[in-house]
C-alpha cells in the first residue's frame, strides 16, 4: 500500500524553487538526513532551514547593494585615520553610519576641505556602513551625473530618471567644486537637489565654500536657493587639514634622501676617483687596507719617457731596487692620455686597473 507521507525530492525541489528559497533547497536534503539520525523535531528543523535562508539572503542582498552603490574599493570607516582630522568626530560619524534617523528625515551631509584631506575616503566609509545596515547608497560623479541627466532632458525622460534614484537613500555627489553649470546643466542640477529635499538624503564632497557655488549654478540666486535646501537639517563636517597626498609625497621624499646619505656613510670612496663606491665590501675586524701608491706613481709619466713601460715584464732597468721591506712592488706607469677607473673588490682589497686609451 502507497504512504501517503512518502516525500517525493524533486516535487520538493520544484516547490522551493517557485518560492525563491535557493538556499533551503540547496540545504533541505542534507538538513533532514542530519535531523532523523539526531531526532530532530519539526521545527526545530525548520528553523535552521528558515535561519540559512535570511542570512543568505542578507549576504546576497549586501552584495548586490554594495555592487550597484559603486563606492570605491578598499575605502573604510576602519582603514580611515580620524587622528589625522581633529575636526572630524568619530562618535559622530559613528552615529550617522546606523542611518537610521537622519536618512529618515532626508537630512544631508556636507564635506568640505582641500583636495587629498580624506573627504571622498569617508564619504565612501560611510557610504559602505550604510550599505552593511540594509540601506541603498549611489556614488555619482557630480559631472557624470549631470550629463546622464541632461541626455534625460533631451528625451523628455528628466523626471522619471531623478525618480529612478529616489530608490536611494543616499545620493553621494563627489568633486562638486568642478562642475560649473550653463542653461540647461544648471536647471538640471537645482531640479535634483529640489526633488530629494526632505526625501531623500543627499552627501555633498565640495573644496570651495558656499561663497564660490555662483559659478556652479549659473548665478548666486539660484546657488542661495540650493544651498538653503541642502543645509536645512544637514551635517557640515570641514576637513581643513594637510592633502593626504602631499603628505605621502614628503615623507617619500624625506626617506629617499635619508637613504641617500647613509648610503654615502657607508660606503668607501674610489682611491683614484674619488668617486663614491656603492659595491666597496667591509674588511673583517682585525685587518686594515693594504697602502695606498705614492701620489704620482700611478697616472704621472716617468720623466724623459716618451712611451708606457711594458705591463707584463715592468722597468727593464729599475733604478733603485724594490726595499725588502716595502710592502707592494712598484707598480706600472700609465701615459697622460689613459683614463683610469679603479674596482674595489671583495677582501683583501684587490685594485684591478682598466685602461682605456683614447686617440687624441
Amino acid at each position: 500500500m502507497n504512504d501517503p507521507f512518502i516525500v517525493d525530492p524533486p516535487q520538493v525541489d520544484l516547490l522551493l524553487k517557485q518560492l525563491r528559497l535557493p538556499t533551503m533547497r540547496a540545504l533541505w536534503r542534507s538538513f533532514t538526513e542530519r535531523a532523523d539520525r539526531e531526532g530532530w523535531s519539526s521545527a526545530r528543523l525548520l528553523a535552521a532551514l528558515a535561519s540559512h535562508e535570511v542570512t543568505d539572503r542578507e549576504r546576497r542582498r549586501f552584495e548586490r547593494h554594495r555592487a550597484e552603490a559603486k563606492l570605491p574599493r578598499g575605502k573604510t570607516l576602519e582603514n580611515f585615520d580620524f587622528t589625522l582630522v581633529p575636526a572630524v568626530s568619530k562618535a559622530r560619524v559613528g552615529v550617522l553610519a546606523s542611518g537610521d534617523i537622519w536618512l529618515e528625515e532626508g537630512a544631508n551631509v556636507l564635506l568640505f576641505g582641500p583636495p587629498g584631506t580624506g573627504k571622498s575616503h569617508l564619504a565612501a566609509g560611510l557610504g559602505l556602513r550604510l550599505v552593511e545596515n540594509g540601506f541603498r547608497v549611489l556614488y555619482q560623479r557630480t559631472a557624470s551625473l549631470v550629463q546622464k541627466l541632461q541626455a534625460a532632458r533631451r528625451d523628455l525622460a528628466l523626471d522619471a530618471a531623478i525618480g529612478k534614484l529616489y530608490k536611494y537613500h543616499l545620493l553621494i555627489l563627489d568633486d562638486f567644486s568642478y562642475v560649473t553649470c550653463e542653461g540647461a546643466e544648471t536647471s538640471v542640477l537645482f531640479e535634483l537637489i529640489g526633488a530629494r529635499y526632505e526625501n531623500r538624503s543627499v552627501l555633498v564632497i565640495a573644496n570651495e565654500p558656499f561663497s564660490a557655488w555662483g559659478k556652479i549654478f549659473g548665478s548666486d540666486a539660484m546657488a542661495v536657493a540650493a544651498v538653503d535646501r541642502l543645509v536645512h537639517r544637514s551635517h557640515i563636517f570641514e576637513l581643513n587639514v594637510e592633502s593626504y597626498r602631499r603628505r605621502a609625497a614628503a615623507a617619500a621624499g624625506a626617506g629617499r634622501a635619508g637613504s641617500g646619505q647613509s648610503g654615502a656613510k657607508r660606503g668607501r670612496k674610489s682611491v683614484l676617483t674619488g668617486r663614491q663606491a656603492d659595491f666597496t665590501l667591509p674588511l673583517p675586524l682585525g685587518e686594515s687596507s693594504p697602502p695606498l701608491p705614492r701620489p704620482g706613481s700611478l697616472c704621472s709619466p716617468r720623466r724623459g719617457s716618451g712611451r708606457p713601460l711594458n705591463r707584463a715584464r715592468g722597468p727593464a732597468h729599475p733604478r733603485h731596487p724594490p726595499h725588502p721591506t716595502q710592502p707592494t712592488p712598484p707598480l706600472p706607469r700609465v701615459p697622460p692620455n689613459a683614463i683610469v677607473f679603479a674596482l674595489e673588490a671583495s677582501r683583501p682589497l684587490v685594485l684591478i686597473l682598466i685602461v682605456a686609451t683614447f686617440s687624441s
